[in-house]
């Protein structure tokens, strides 16, 4: 017995792993020290199963089912699982354990060993990918390889590019003998023996590299030259066990090495055709081509000078190209050629040269440099350049109508807000004055107040061509025939102009109608008219002339969206004056922008015409150059429908005020001060007034107070609902009911395309109280 316990404990040291053993039932029991010297698990925590803690996670259920299942069984255990060592590392064992019997065959225990095979399964895993790699870079190669073995010159493997060269399978040819079934020839027609085959030298020969080149007959029947080269294998001793076999397809090689000597006979032909073609080119180019020295001298320049410059070759030869440059541009052609000199090539770079007339063109040239001379090709740009120059214009162009677009929406909101104070402003001097007026009041305060009324009008006159500017001002279109605008302010022009300046009206025949709010029109053309004067402070002529004209896509204003193509009616207003520069031509329809003295002009006369013009959906173009005068064309679209009329504010305070009849009158108005105004100027006319600061206050108003004979509101509110919506909500409820719509800045509520919408009355701002009673009581009776 104790010789048996010392051969297991001799076979326990020899065995590689961590030795351990478990109950009958396959619990721990007892000490462990092999485990708890893997594990660092204490007695206490590897008892039982306490073991399984040490396993790792994701196989701990799989281990202890399995362990489970043995021990019912009674059979050999034999798992891989990992297990975290004493240091906290995670190893790949492997277990083997085995039930132990006594002598009635029950068992007494499980005797198990734990063996680390981490390495050997990674080193494992190397080698299936090592063989892996070089698998596919044996298959990958596109070049076919052969394998054979000593001592016979068995082929053991070969790769798919052998096969696809050869057009038929070599693997497993048995010997050496046996590639005489092979058929391939040297290159003096011989047939190549089995014996010559570079797997036959290295295996019986023992050549290090042998090489030959064959025309093989491939299984397809055709014939491809192949190039095979042989290598043996030896094995760590350095004893010979095989040979490897590369074949190369030098197929094309071989017949492109044909297809050189033919090359090669024929060269001298093609470069005389060359040498011909060159000079052809050089003969028929349209672009200019130049030889010249580092110093500018001319060594030889094409034909196509004569053609795009007028010089012939006799008279640029031996000339330097520098003096046909314009001195604009001289200096940078002479650093180009420096930089020529320095051996940088040129490519795009742009001047100018001298035609024989003595105009300039714009070349663009490449040149590059050797060692003695420059060689330029150039070509003429000029339509390009002038191209360029015109879409310049036209982007800057693009660039102003936007930017007018925006200051109009800029000064469209300041006049909206400026009307409303004016409303107030010149109603209640109006009411200041009517009152001085009626009894004896201070004469220098009445004086005052005119004054102020004076100003207030004229501040009202402003915003009026703000509006217009910004093309929120309502227009009272009506069908006109501008033949006879022209001709019936014929006198009010020459009173305007004065004696020193002679008039002349150029009105076509036929001339068709618009439809335009002749008010404006009249407007516009004084405005026009008073501008032509005021460049003419010596005298000089006006000239207004009427057209039929159609403007295309190819008009400037229309390739840039500022204008539609179609038919027009043109007026055009021409004088003799100094004329504009280009920045001041630029800018002249900007409202504020004038080029007269201080307290001479507000510069809001042209933005009114522009506005206008691009309201009634017409177009207005300016010509004018320094010395030339200057022509102001207005487009107006040919007939379109009907006119809307507008209702327009009066600020004349010299009608005695309509009175009321004590109708209701509901005001609907958010600014605290004109509803204030406009409240008190209604009662003191006569009527009953009851106000709101806002749509739906005014709403409700509305059902509160049934006797409500007439709804004036703002079209601009505050809140949820505008003026129009207001009104409409209130002719829901009460159909008939009387509107009447005042705003100092329309947007499109109730303005479309510049035009009052059917059936609304409309009182500008600012407006005073006798015009606001005048209009009241006008909608009233109607």
């Amino acid at each position: 017995m104790q010789a048996s316990e010392e051969r297991f404990r001799a076979a326990v040291r020899a065995v590689e792993g961590v030795l351990w053993t478990n109950s009958a039932e396959g619990r721990m029991t007892g000490v462990q020290p092999g485990w708890a010297a893997l594990t660092g698990q204490t007695f206490e925590q590897y008892q039982g199963f306490g073991w399984s803690a040490a396993v790792h996670p994701e196989d701990v259920d799989a281990t202890v089912g399995a362990w489970n299942e043995a021990v019912r069984e009674r059979r050999t255990f034999i798992f891989e699982h990992r297990v975290r060592r004493h240091d906290g590392v995670y190893r790949l064992f492997s277990v083997r354990a085995v039930p132990v019997s006594d002598g009635d065959g029950a068992v007494r225990e499980w005797v198990g060993v734990h063996t680390d095979i981490t390495e050997e399964r990674a080193a494992k895993a190397q080698l299936a990918e090592s063989q892996a790699r070089l698998k596919a870079v044996f298959d990958a190669v596109p070049v076919g390889i052969v394998i054979g073995e000593c001592p016979d010159g068995h082929i053991v493997d070969g790769n798919a590019q052998v096969e696809h060269i050869f057009r038929h399978p070599i693997v497993h040819s048995k010997s050496v003998e046996s590639y005489d079934a092979w058929v391939g020839f040297h290159p003096d027609g011989r047939r190549v023996r089995g014996e010559e085959y570079p797997m036959a030298r290295v295996i019986r020969d023992g050549d290090e590299r042998p090489e030959i080149e064959v025309l093989y007959l491939r299984g397809d029947g055709t014939e491809a030259w192949v190039r095979i080269i042989g290598s043996p294998i030896r094995d760590q001793d350095g004893k010979l066990t095989g040979a490897v076999v590369a074949v190369l397809d030098i197929d094309r090689e071989k017949r492109a090495e044909a297809e050189l000597r033919e090359l090669n006979a024929t060269l001298e032909r093609r470069v005389e055709a060359a040498i011909a073609e060159r000079d052809r080119i050089w003969r028929l180019s349209t672009e200019l081509m130049l030889v010249a020295r580092f110093d500018a001298e001319i060594v030889a320049v094409n034909p196509a000078w004569t053609t795009i410059l007028g010089w012939t070759e006799g008279e640029l030869i031996g000339k330097a190209f520098i003096d046909l440059v314009h001195p604009d541009d001289v200096g940078s052609t002479l650093s180009e050629a420096g930089r020529l000199s320095e051996g940088v090539t040129t490519l795009r770079f742009e001047n100018r040269y001298r035609h024989k007339d003595g105009s300039y063109r714009w070349l663009s040239w490449t040149a590059v440099p050797d060692a003695n001379f420059i060689h330029a090709i150039a070509r003429d740009v000029s339509a390009e350049r002038d191209a360029e120059q015109a879409l310049r214009r036209t982007e800057e162009q693009l660039r102003q109508s936007q930017k007018m677009e925006v200051v109009g929406q800029l000064t469209g909101g300041v006049a909206h807000d400026f009307n409303n104070l004016l409303t107030v402003v010149t109603g209640h001097l109006e009411m200041a004055q009517r009152r001085l007026e009626s009894g004896s009041g201070d004469q220098r305060l009445l004086r005052n107040v005119r004054s102020a009324m004076e100003g207030a009008q004229r501040a009202a006159t402003l915003t009026h061509r703000l509006l217009a500017f910004s093309r929120q001002s309502p227009l009272r279109p009506e069908l006109v025939d501008l033949n006879k605008v022209v001709g019936a302010m014929s006198e009010l022009v020459r009173r305007t102009l004065g004696e020193n300046i002679a008039i002349e009206t150029v009105l076509a025949g036929g001339l068709w109608r618009t439809e335009a709010d002749p008010n404006q029109v009249e407007s516009a053309i004084l405005n026009l008219c008073v501008n032509a004067r005021d460049a003419m402070p010596e005298g000089g002529k006006l000239t207004i002339e009427t057209a039929n004209t159609h403007l295309d896509e190819a008009y400037p204003a229309v390739a840039r969206g500022d204008a539609r193509a179609g038919q027009y009616v043109m007026i055009a207003v021409c004088d003799t004056g100094m004329g504009m520069p280009p920045d001041v031509r630029d800018r002249v329809f900007e409202p504020f922008f004038t080029t007269k003295p201080v307290g001479k002009g507000t510069g809001l006369g042209l933005s009114q015409v522009y506005g206008f013009l691009r309201q009634s959906g017409g177009h207005v173009a300016i010509y004018s150059e320094v010395g030339e005068g200057t022509t102001v064309k207005l487009y107006f679209p040919r007939l379109r429908g009907a006119g809307e009329e507008r209702a327009v504010g009066d600020l004349s305070a010299s009608a005695d005020m309509q009175e009321g009849y004590g109708e209701t009158i509901l005001v609907v108005e958010d600014e605290d001060m004109v509803r204030e105004f406009t409240v008190s100027a209604l009662e003191e006319a006569g009527y009953a007034v009851i106000s709101a600061a806002d749509g739906p206050s005014g709403l409700a108003l509305l059902d509160a107070h049934p006797e409500v004979d007439l709804l004036f509101t703002d079209v601009v509110l505050a809140g949820p609902l505008n003026g129009r919506k207001v009104a409409d909500e209130a002719l829901k409820r009460r159909p008939g009911l009387k509107v009447l719509f005042t705003t100092g800045y329309t947007r499109n509520a109730i303005v479309h395309h510049g035009r009052l919408d059917e059936g609304v009355d409309l009182i500008t701002k600012p407006f005073t109280a006798t015009s606001l009673a005048e209009k009241v009581r006008r909608i009233l009776e109607a």
